[in-house]
């Protein structure tokens, strides 16, 4: 029985795999609307190479580099949508001198609990840069 049920886990995961590619375009443009709609690209950008507004550094971090960051840590997708609702604390910045701002607002008034995790869990699942 136990042999069954891994070989069944196995088929599952390999059909999930096959499907994500086009889910994962979807995801993409969906995420990115949300972003957009709720004016993170006012402080963010997707590569680190991308300048803020004005041309200058970016006021908040990369999500590619926070994808970085918090790759494969336990907790990283309840812990960065906490900081995204809530914000970060000014005091205890680990972006300093990497980003011209030096803490997150609030956005729990813009983006609720249930948009902020689909949008956290995008930017966990972006790809390093090349």
């Amino acid at each position: 029985m136990k042999c069954l049920a891994s070989t069944h886990a196995a088929a599952l995961a390999a059909c999930l795999l096959l499907a994500l590619p086009a889910a994962q375009a979807a995801d993409d443009a969906a995420a990115q609307k949300l972003a957009r709609d709720g004016g993170c690209g006012t402080c963010h950008t997707v590569d680190h190479t991308d300048k803020g507004p004005g041309g200058l550094k970016p006021i908040g971090p990369a999500w590619r580099d926070v994808a970085d960051r918090y790759r494969g840590q336990a907790g990283a997708a309840d812990e960065l949508t906490r900081i995204v609702r809530a914000g970060s604390n000014p005091y205890a910045s680990h972006w300093k001198g990497k980003v011209s701002g030096i803490a997150m607002p609030p956005n729990a008034v813009v983006l609720d609990e249930a948009q902020t995790r689909e949008l956290v869990g995008w930017i966990l699942a972006l790809k390093p840069q090349k």
